[in-house]
């Protein structure tokens, strides 16, 4: 079993919303990270698990969901990092990762208590998702680079309260290993 998920927030987007504008930009810049930690995952055989918002499609699936995405404004943000086949896929309401969906059980199926986060949005999604994960005593880790964010200055703020209050470690892409599960 593993002790270390990667988990890929919200990156299936239609960017069809009030501040997609804004999020593109920065989905552009953290793409490359997320590709890359895709690749090391898989790799080092670590489960990885997408976490998506179901766009409020209540009666869609992980394939529609996804269809969705690269049928939408920016399909060169959602092509590069699709699920492949081992992937996992988990569908989400809220923002939290854990809010409701079956994730904590999965984790525990898995035996990870170590979560690499990536994905967006760093002051909303991701934010929220590192909080349940902390209080559900798991270990949060991930590259800021991975993460891409609406405001700066937010994003930047919760980077900081995820790593002081949170306890999660923030480290740079290139120093993020899946092998020897360290940092």
């Amino acid at each position: 079993m593993a002790s270390t998920a990667l988990i890929v927030i919200d990156m299936l987007n239609t960017y069809d919303h009030q501040d997609a504008d804004a999020l593109v930009t920065s989905v552009r810049e953290a793409l490359p990270a997320v590709e890359e930690l895709l690749e090391r995952a898989r790799a080092a055989s670590v489960p990885v698990i997408y976490v998506n918002d179901n766009f409020g499609q209540w009666r869609s699936h992980h394939g529609e969901l996804v269809r969705a995405a690269l049928d939408g404004r920016h399909p060169e943000l959602v092509e590069p990092i699709t699920p492949d086949e081992d992937s996992l896929f988990i569908v989400k309401a809220r923002h939290s990762i854990f809010y409701e969906t079956p994730l904590a059980y999965l984790l525990g199926q898995l035996e990870a208590r170590r979560l690499v986060l990536c994905g967006q949005v760093t002051e909303q999604c991701v934010l929220y998702s590192a909080l349940d994960a902390h209080i559900r005593h798991f270990h949060v880790c991930l590259a800021p680079e991975a993460v891409a964010h609406i405001d700066p200055a937010l994003a930047h703020s919760a980077l900081r309260m995820m790593q002081i209050n949170m306890s999660a470690t923030l480290v740079p892409l290139d120093d993020l290993s899946f092998e020897d599960q360290q940092p």
